[in-house]
């Protein structure tokens, strides 16, 4: 039987899981968390980069009257691609908004529980399927060499990969958070819950 405190979770040696069980999941935890922590400074270097261009591209046209499809559609590769990439990271931080009248008025023990559940039940079936399904999107773009219709657009395929990528990569949070929730369940990770109800 084990014992388990209600402030930290910690809990004594006889654990009916073992810790042993538990160090190979959390070592992959660990490495999911640092490839989405790496793709994020691309995602912030994105919003920087989107940013000069759109002032650049503002600057030209009224200045100079000089535009082009290609700087406008750039733009929003790089939101699409900032907001895939950005999307697993997100959810590390735990910032994604959620039901938070309830959520922040229970135990930490059931806000451990409700994620384990939104994980398994709604998290991971939606992201792989999403994943799964945008994987054709992405081939049939780039075997059929698609291009936009505007003049002077760009090619479309290399933006519909960040599609299935996006999705893969939240999918392997999920299962990241998954695996650190049942660590903190268990006692073999300390309960560290940190969400802030944003501002409205």
């Amino acid at each position: 039987m084990r014992t388990c405190s209600n402030a930290r979770f910690a809990c004594d040696k006889n654990n009916s899981l073992d810790s042993g069980s538990m160090k190979p999941l959390l070592a992959l935890s660990r490495a999911i968390d640092a490839l989405n922590e790496r793709l994020s400074w691309i995602a912030d270097w994105l919003v920087f980069l989107s940013c000069l261009i759109s002032a650049g591209n503002a600057f030209s046209r009224y200045a100079f009257s000089i535009s082009s499809n290609a700087w406008l559609e750039i733009q929003w590769y790089m939101f699409g691609t900032l907001v895939m990439l950005g999307a697993s990271y997100t959810l590390k931080k735990n910032e994604h908004v959620r039901v938070d009248i309830v959520y922040t008025n229970i135990p930490t023990r059931w806000q451990i529980a409700v994620d384990i559940f939104g994980g398994i039940l709604f998290l991971l079936p939606a992201t792989l399927i999403m994943a799964y399904l945008s994987w054709p999107v992405f081939y049939n773009s780039w075997a059929l060499g698609e291009v936009s219709s505007n003049a002077g657009g760009l090619v479309r395929w290399p933006i519909k990969i960040f599609l299935p990528l996006g999705f893969a990569l939240l999918s392997l949070q999920g299962f990241s958070e998954l695996i650190k929730r049942i660590a903190m369940l268990t006692g073999h990770m300390q309960a560290d819950l940190h969400y802030e109800r944003p501002l409205q």
